[in-house]
């Protein structure tokens, strides 16, 4: 049977590390977990238990398509919360995870054919997604001087329909300040383009707060998600916020594609936004394996990295250990038991030089799998 051209899209590497450590694990052995970007910890307590006391009192159909009304408020207070924002709910969108976000927001803005520009390195479900619905992805090589973040030069010239930036990014952690983000705005408006932030890492801060597109300009989508800060990976419910003349354009989209988001996630989302001392306790392990990468990283062999300031990642260009981070991340599994994602997820041309390390689980295995790597090093020096 025929394929379509527009599935032909590229795997996604650290998912198939996933796969393989795995199968190391099938076997007996102990990995340490640096590969993928999931928190160690489950959902909440007080989420878990609201889901519980819903199963036994609610049917638990389909919700409305845009989400939860009681969920829609509570996000939306959140931007009062944390960023001094005060949003209409009506503007809040409930998605079944941020990936359905972007496929409602790339599906709304844009027309088959039209070119999106994204920052490399990024996250690679942007360019694979596009690529899907018939759009172009045209990826800017960020720099280190501008701490692989975007700049409005990067975008000049490119005849884009939008611009799509995170901060805190992924796989680098490093964040847009206020007048950088104000900067790239200012400028996308211009020029007439749509503007996406994925905020998805907001409340994984160390140093400073991060700044949400939305105190700036309210004329943007911005795309967050329970994944990350609410440690609910799994449980794929996220949220989109629109401009307010684009709400009937999602829902009806929404209605379609997704009918709804998973009732029963909404559920446990809704309590999880109360649990705010459980958060910033896993905050505080987030916080103390940063410290820990950032002492143990270089230490081991690792030391040409940009300090992450959100997020749980470390970015570490390793062009003078390897040309091949695909089979130095196979190396490291195999000889040091630790799993760590190539960077050609992120860059396909620079990725050959660069790994991710994921400090999302506990400061014990953290601590361990330092121990590893820089066992790993010293060993790969001496032969």
């Amino acid at each position: 049977m025929r394929n379509s051209s527009r599935s032909q899209v590229d795997p996604f590497i650290v998912m198939d590390v996933m796969e393989a450590t795995r199968r190391a694990e099938a076997q007996g052995r102990h990995i340490i977990h640096m590969e993928v970007g999931q928190p160690g910890t489950p959902a909440p307590r007080g989420a878990r238990d609201a889901l519980i006391h819903a199963m036994d009192h609610d049917a638990m159909g389909y919700t409305v398509a845009l989400g939860l009304p009681a969920l829609r408020a509570r996000i939306a207070a959140l931007y009062k919360d944390w960023y001094g924002v005060t949003l209409n709910p009506e503007r809040v969108v409930v998605t079944s995870g941020s990936s359905a976000a972007f496929i409602l927001a790339f599906t709304a803005l844009f027309d088959a054919g039209d070119r999106v520009g994204i920052g490399r390195p990024g996250y690679p479900s942007y360019r694979q997604i596009l690529k899907a619905l018939d759009l172009v992805p045209v990826e800017v090589e960020t720099t280190a001087e501008n701490r692989l973040q975007p700049t409005p030069a990067d975008f000049a010239g490119l005849d884009l329909a939008g611009v799509l930036v995170a901060s805190p990014a992924n796989p680098s952690g490093t964040m847009l300040g206020r007048a950088e983000l104000e900067r790239l705005m200012m400028t996308v408006a211009d020029q007439g383009m749509a503007f996406i932030s994925d905020e998805i890492y907001h409340g994984i801060e160390y140093e400073a707060k991060a700044v949400t597109a939305l105190e700036i300009n309210d004329q943007a989508y911005v795309i967050n998600s329970f994944s990350k800060y609410f440690s609910m990976t799994g449980w794929r419910v996220g949220w989109m916020v629109v401009p307010e003349d684009h709400v009937r354009v999602i829902e009806r989209l929404a209605q379609n594609m997704f009918i709804c988001p998973p009732h029963a996630s909404q559920i446990a989302a809704l309590a999880a936004m109360d649990c705010d001392e459980e958060l910033q306790a896993n905050m505080a392990v987030y916080s103390e394996n940063r410290r820990l990468m950032l002492d143990g990283l270089p230490k081991a062999g690792f030391d040409r990295i940009a300090p992450p300031d959100g997020a749980f990642y470390v970015y570490a260009d390793v062009s003078h250990l390897t040309n091949d981070s695909r089979a130095f991340a196979a190396e490291i599994l195999d000889q040091a038991g630790v799993a760590v994602t190539p960077g050609l997820d992120f860059d396909p041309d620079r990725g050959q030089g660069t790994l991710r390390f994921s400090y999302a689980r506990s400061s014990a295995d953290i601590k361990e799998g330092v121990r590893r790597l820089t066992q790993f090093m010293q060993a790969r020096t001496q032969n």
